[in-house]
């Protein structure tokens, strides 16, 4: 019987700076993800600092009206 044809095995064209680049892309992908965690991190805190602002404000507020109807009325 005939022997099928080998084929030669033709290794695929390397590029050179493939693996620099898949490094330099997985550390940017890396980068992203942990520049993500601590930006929603800062936005959480940020978001308890303006309302703690807001309610220090508005407290103020408060008490300079109480105590402008207190000597208004005499209360």
């Amino acid at each position: 019987m005939a022997q099928p044809a080998r084929r030669l095995r033709e290794d695929p064209p390397i590029d050179p700076h493939a693996r620099r680049r898949a490094y330099r892309q997985a550390r940017l992908r890396r980068y992203a993800r942990h520049e993500r965690a601590r930006a929603q991190t800062y936005a959480g805190l940020r978001f308890w600092i303006v309302l703690a602002a807001l309610l220090a404000a508005s407290l103020f507020v408060v008490l300079a009206v109480w105590n402008q109807i207190e000597q208004l009325f005499g209360l």
